[in-house]
């Protein structure tokens, strides 16, 4: 064989620039950078130098042949005329792996296949023994390329991947691999920091990669050093005094690294599942004298060094995922940024985010950014000098944008309409009770979020005091008010809970994404409510019985009080929360009229109007719903005020149940969905086309003298007339939306429905 070669150097999307830097670095001679490798020339020595000190490849490959391939029996013959017998035994194991396609070949099994059958077919001896295949550990893995008609036939030197260093056995949910997290630490200029003998600290620091990848950077260490098998290692074309004169200069630069005064690495981490995971793979890395990691919340981060030590910061925060992340990743942000500028003055910080919007919101600017990709997802580096200079305090604005904003103050600032002075039962005026004084950091929002925060004060103070004086804590407080910040936010009584309306196609997802965060970041701070309080979902157009799925698993029930009933909601687990603000009137009159009647809820979700009805006097409540979930619900609901007898709740399909049903009530309240699928009932239910059926059959079961009310949340929903032939009908909708849902007057539309 020759004694030189062309090798590939494989490497995530993005790292290509500082591979072919680290390569050339090793001793790689003419390289060249591709998408996702390198190429270049080199000697064994420096093959070797590659697998042992690469920080950032994936693979090294030896390229053993080059050649043109027109269709599968080009693949086969060129493949056959290498002698295989310089490079494997004949029982030895084999792995192939076939990348590309083209010439005939568009499936890389069926490729890989033909690789194979040459090699084994030229290695094959007169007595049958011929290699075997082995994908985990093979003697010899070959990979093949084809690009554009030409076959790159190669040796894998690596074996497994080299990100795979052997420390880390344990890992998170997201972790990152090793290699990325390595040139994430190049990018932030951490070698330079480290020979300057500074600090290194990870405020979310997982299972630790981060730190591993820095202490060995600083020390000096081979990443690959501890590997004990190789793609080489049963190669016939190894030099093992060649990689043992290699591996032991390795480990003696080790031991010198080893040997000088650790550098101080820390890192942090709030989920005390991964503590011991992150200590162990320190050990194992054998970074245990020089990095140490201890259970801390980003909002309580403080690095702290000996001697007023500066160094660097870096973290990968998670990007968000599931139903509702946004707050909670914004809020983290926001912790993250304040903790470096409280606690960093004078360090550097990178941050590694597969969400950049979420960066800028840290208050402090990036000096760079740099783009990588962590598998499929694109990412930004962000690098931060934490100084004043930094800090954001504010954002440019258009001429027009500032028009708009004075005219959005004045009216926000616009004094409310007096209120009608309230008395009580003894005739003494009612004393309003102010709003909770809320707190807003002007310097911390933007434009945009002061404006939605003025907004949100407004209406706190206009609602806050109507839902005092009635007895309410759980009330709408904004509901799409300024239509570029869509969304509706409710009160439940120290929570907030956030739904998103889904931004139409013609608004930049970029802009939409960005009023989202400026209005989650002034929340809190209009609303007085801790950041941890706030639960946010995206409500979408919802198909059959979509926006009753579980959204999460929580299980936190919180209680809520109106019109003297308790009530359990639950904010994370489902789209809606088990109460229906809008529908608050409507229990308040069923309270009212309850007294002494027979009660029948239809379609009661968790019973909360049957709660009311009890709670005013009912004779008796029977409840009907078909999810056992919420029946369990309504349990509760009936149980937390001390109701039990003559409480019925009844699982099944409504319009079954009211067919086979032979009972009278006084007093009806029908609320159903708009459509529903369930598979515990026969067929579908269509609000529009079913209403006529589902009101004759409960008409049916009403009580001489009875009331059926008859509410739905379809905004195209039409009433039939020949309804009224029947029965007598009074649209009551306008008598059934409270002041905080009168903004929205299509939120629902309501009937009362008696017999002639």
């Amino acid at each position: 064989m020759s004694d030189r070669f062309e090798l590939f150097l494989t490497c995530p999307k993005g790292l290509e620039g500082l591979l072919i830097e680290e390569a050339v670095g090793l001793g790689l001679e003419e390289a060249r950078e591709h998408t996702s490798a390198v190429r270049g020339m080199a000697d064994m020595e420096t093959a070797y130098r590659l697998c042992l000190w690469s920080r950032l490849a994936n693979r090294v490959l030896l390229v053993l042949k080059r050649f043109p391939m027109k269709d599968a029996e080009d693949l086969y013959h060129g493949v056959l005329d290498i002698d295989w017998a310089d490079h494997m035994v004949p029982d030895g194991s084999l792995a192939v792996e076939f990348s590309g396609h083209g010439s005939g070949i568009d499936n890389t099994h069926f490729g890989a296949l033909k690789v194979k059958d040459a090699i084994v077919d030229k290695l094959r001896t007169p007595t049958g023994e011929r290699p075997s295949i082995d994908k985990i550990n093979p003697d010899l893995r070959i990979h093949l390329r084809l690009d554009r008609g030409e076959a790159i036939l190669s040796l894998d030197l690596s074996g497994h991947s080299l990100h795979q260093r052997g420390y880390r056995l344990q890992q998170g949910a997201a972790p990152l691999k090793e290699n990325l997290a390595a040139a994430i630490l190049i990018r932030a200029g951490w070698p330079r920091i480290a020979a300057e003998g500074g600090a290194l600290t990870d405020p979310m620091c997982g299972v630790g990669t981060f730190l591993v990848e820095g202490a060995m950077i600083a020390a000096d260490m081979a990443p690959n050093l501890n590997r004990e098998l190789w793609g080489f290692t049963t190669w016939l074309g190894h030099v093992p005094a060649l990689w043992k004169k290699l591996h032991t200069e390795a480990s003696e630069r080790a031991a010198i690294g080893m040997n000088k005064p650790p550098l101080w690495i820390r890192g942090y981490e709030a989920d005390p599942r991964l503590i011991q995971p992150a200590r162990n793979n320190i050990e194992r890395a054998g970074l245990s004298h020089w990095i140490k990691v201890y259970q801390g919340e980003v909002a309580t981060f403080e690095p702290r060094p000996d001697q007023n030590q500066k160094g660097l910061v870096i973290c990968n925060p998670p990007y968000g995922e599931r139903l509702g992340d946004e707050a909670s990743l914004l809020y983290l942000y926001q912790n993250l940024g304040e903790r470096l500028r409280q606690a960093c003055m004078g360090w550097e910080a990178a941050v590694f985010t597969g969400a950049p919007d979420l960066g800028k919101r840290m208050g402090i600017r990036s000096h760079k950014q740099y783009s990588f990709w962590n598998g499929a997802l694109p990412c930004k580096l962000l690098l931060i000098k934490v100084n004043p200079d930094q800090f954001v305090t504010g954002e440019r604005r258009t001429p027009e944008q500032r028009q708009a904003e004075r005219e959005q103050a004045a009216y926000d600032q616009a004094p409310t309409e007096p209120q009608e002075r309230q008395y009580n039962k003894n005739g003494n005026p009612i004393k309003p009770a102010a709003a909770p004084a809320p707190v807003v950091e002007q310097a911390r929002l933007s434009e945009g979020g002061q404006m939605f925060a003025n907004r949100l004060q407004k209406n706190l103070k206009q609602l806050g005091k109507w839902a005092k004086r009635e007895g309410v804590d759980c009330y709408r407080v904004y509901d799409a008010d300024m239509p570029e910040y869509s969304m509706a936010i409710d009160l439940y009584h120290d929570w907030v809970h956030v739904q998103e309306y889904a931004a139409p196609k013609s608004i930049d997802p970029e802009k939409a994404s960005a009023r989202m965060f400026d209005a989650l970041a002034a929340i809190p701070q209009a609303l007085n409510i801790d950041k941890s309080r706030v639960v946010v979902k995206r409500r979408e157009r919802q198909s059959g019985t979509k926006q009753y799925e579980r959204q999460s698993a929580q299980g936190k029930f919180t209680e809520v009080s109106e019109g003297g009933v308790k009530l359990l909601v639950n904010l994370t687990d489902y789209l809606d929360t088990g109460l229906f603000l809008d529908h608050r009137p409507m229990r308040m009159r069923i309270q009212k009229e309850a007294a002494g009647k027979r009660f029948l809820n239809l379609y009661c979700y968790t019973a909360t109007a049957s709660v009311h009805a009890a709670k005013g006097g009912a004779r008796s409540t029977t409840s009907v719903d078909l999810s056992k979930t919420y029946l369990d619900w309504a349990r509760r609901n009936f149980s937390l005020n001390g109701f039990s007898d003559k409480n019925r709740l009844e699982q099944g399909d409504v319009m079954a149940w009211l067919e086979a049903s032979r009972d009278e009530f006084d007093l009806i309240f029908i609320d159903p969905p708009t459509f529903s699928n369930s598979k515990r009932m026969e067929g579908i239910f269509d609000v529009q086309r079913d209403h006529v059926q589902l009101l004759d059959l409960a008409m049916a079961r009403l009580a001489p003298g009875g009331v059926l009310y008859f509410s739905n949340n379809f905004r195209k929903f039409v009433l039939e007339d020949n309804l009224s032939e029947r029965y007598a009908v009074e649209e009551i909708s306008d008598k059934t939306l409270d002041p905080d849902f009168a903004r929205n007057a299509k939120i629902h539309r309501a009937w009362k429905i008696t017999a002639r």
